[in-house]
């Protein structure tokens, strides 16, 4: 698997790409945004890794950037920003995954895996929802003349709500499945998400997401009798 590795901190960088080559990895290294955003286009890596402060383009406008022509290829943060701001900002930007430093080896591994595996079974199956359409492999929503792309984790989200439509879905799975881990930090990030959801869904009516108390999310669409 090719990984592309944007960090401008030398022994950081040196740490992580020869721990990387060791499990397996081809690893391109950059030390700036601007080198990794022609390395990205030029080598076409199976997964980014990337660092929000970084000199000549930082790490949330090169994700912005990579999301401009690919929503396929699996982003994930490495970073000491660790506020919710900057987690979110991460997601927004285009990112699957946000880990903040210090970390684990295994833990980084266990994750880039992961998301290579979550790659690999996407689905590009398109869903109806009410009025809308939603193309889950693109990450777009369709209503009429408007399209609304979505960020890769609102996506997730979506289908997954999609997939169990009348059903209720766990929280804990949820965060278990998006975030990996279930605490108050990545319980906010779910409601924030959901919050989305819901404001993107807004122009009918007839869909509403239900917060069942100390439950989770249900996607219901009320039809209306002909």
């Amino acid at each position: 698997m090719n990984v592309l590795f944007i960090e401008d901190e030398k022994g950081m960088a040196k740490i992580v790409t020869d721990s990387l080559e060791y499990k397996g990895f081809s690893v391109r290294h950059c030390l700036n945004g601007k080198d990794g955003l022609n390395s990205f286009i030029v080598q076409k890596p199976d997964i980014v890794i990337l660092d929000v402060m970084m000199p000549q383009m930082d790490g949330f406008n090169l994700a912005r950037k990579i999301r401009e022509t690919d929503q396929q290829t699996p982003i994930i943060f490495l970073t000491a920003r660790g506020q919710i701001v900057d987690v979110l900002k991460g997601f927004e930007s285009g990112a699957n995954d946000y880990i903040k430093k210090p970390f684990s080896m295994d833990e980084l591994i266990a994750r880039i895996h992961l998301q290579l595996r979550q790659t690999e079974k996407h689905s590009s199956k398109k869903y109806t929802i009410g009025r809308y359409s939603f193309d889950g492999k693109n990450q777009l929503l369709h209503l009429d003349d408007k399209t609304t792309r979505l960020s890769y984790r609102e996506s997730e989200l979506l289908r997954k709500l999609c997939e169990h439509q009348n059903e209720v879905l766990k929280r804990k799975e949820l965060l278990t499945e998006l975030w990996d881990n279930e605490n108050f930090f990545t319980g906010r990030s779910l409601d924030v998400f959901i919050s989305r959801l819901r404001t993107y869904l807004k122009a009918d009516p007839q869909i509403n997401i239900i917060n069942v108390r100390r439950a989770g999310y249900m996607l219901v669409i009320e039809r209306k009798n002909s």
